[in-house]
């Protein structure tokens, strides 16, 4: 076999290589998606974990519930809007973003949205929530934490890190391949709270450069009964 003969047996090898990989990529992301897909056809994704639905401790006694936005009782929605508005909208005052609250709200009441509610069991008033979704996310398959708020009574007592668990758990019985949130860097006391439970600055996270800076970290946790099965393309 002479070189140009070389050169064109090895180019085809590499193409087949590529084609075989290709292929291999575009069947992960289809099986990253029926997962998705499946978890959000739940009716509850909290249904399998009865055990999962009280928190009692430190003064506290709140039962857990989970639904989807277009079930959520409306009043208990705007709960929700008006607390996220509250706790959040001093610290996107202060980032690059600015808050738009028109946004946030068709952001929180977009299909896709999911609910988990902390309902306090004497006033049967929620106290405590998490907007979160199942979705893609870079090619992976993810519960994506979009909002975790407390009521300013109810902080400091275990029950931010309890959900926190509730949705690693919807998430990882679920076969996701990790939870992920954002969190604002001029933000410590969150920073602090996610380091507390075990999350890391994700792959995804931007970096700042020379050319601009970032007020945020994407940060994740991942499912250690999932390895990763990215193909390089």
């Amino acid at each position: 076999m002479n070189e140009r003969q070389l050169k064109k047996s090895k180019s085809k090898e590499k193409g087949k290589e590529r084609r075989t990989a290709l292929k291999a990529e575009r069947a992960r992301l289809a099986a990253a998606q029926l997962l998705v897909n499946q978890a959000n056809a739940m009716p509850d994704p909290l249904s399998k974990f009865p055990f999962f639905n009280k928190y009692e401790r430190n003064g506290l006694s709140c039962t857990l519930i989970c639904k989807r936005v277009k079930d959520l009782d409306p009043d208990m929605l705007e709960w929700a809007i008006d607390l996220c508005k509250q706790n959040m909208q001093p610290l996107y005052e202060k980032s690059t973003q600015g808050w738009h609250e028109n946004e946030k709200r068709e952001e929180m009441m977009e299909d896709a949205a999911w609910y988990l509610m902390a309902i306090d069991t004497t006033s049967e008033k929620a106290v405590a929530f998490s907007h979160f979704r199942f979705d893609m996310d870079y090619g992976d398959e993810v519960l994506y934490c979009y909002e975790l708020q407390l009521e300013a009574d109810c902080r400091n007592k275990g029950l931010g890190k309890f959900m926190m668990q509730v949705l690693e758990l919807m998430a990882f019985s679920n076969q996701m391949h990790k939870v992920v949130l954002t969190v604002f860097k001029h933000n410590p006391d969150g920073m602090a709270f996610f380091t507390k439970c075990k999350y890391e600055i994700d792959e995804t996270s931007p970096e700042d450069t020379y050319e601009g800076s970032y007020d945020y970290n994407i940060l994740s946790k991942l499912n250690k009964m999932k390895p990763t099965q990215k193909t390089s393309l």
